[in-house]
């Protein structure tokens, strides 16, 4: 069996914010608190994980605030489910997570977009974000 570069196995902070997402559509679908998603799970969910799924649901009023503030011919309720989590993970981020870079922030939020959403959702996130981030960084 051929061996992996270490170059191709996705960091740990990149597989907790996978995780993030599932848990927090498992939260949407289910119209409940992240929190609880995160409690009923089988298996110990990784502590970046829980961080952004707590960050999200403790501040999401303020999250949807800057990102519809933001947002140019959208509404949080018109967009897919899965850009308004990723852009809700990634302004949690932006927000409370400031040794975290920028760039890596955008580039995890566009590259979930890539895997999980629609082909328009990455330059839509994109888009938002680079808008958001200037506001908050200011970088």
């Amino acid at each position: 069996m051929p061996s992996r570069s270490a170059s191709s196995e996705p960091d740990e902070r990149t597989v907790a914010r996978e995780r993030a997402l599932h848990l927090l559509y498992e939260a949407e679908v289910k119209a409940v608190d992240g929190r609880e998603v995160v409690l009923a799970q089988p298996l110990e969910v990784d502590a970046f994980a829980r961080v952004i799924v707590d960050g999200v649901a403790t501040h999401r009023d303020v999250l949807d605030e800057r990102i519809s503030a933001n947002l140019v011919g959208w509404t949080l309720q018109r967009m897919p489910l899965i850009d308004k989590i990723v852009l809700r993970m990634a302004t949690f981020e932006l927000l409370e997570r400031p040794e975290t870079p920028t760039a890596v922030i955008l580039n995890e939020a566009v590259e979930l977009a890539k895997r999980f959403s629609t082909d328009e959702s990455p330059r839509f996130v994109n888009g938002v974000l680079a808008s958001l981030a200037r506001e908050i960084r200011r970088d």
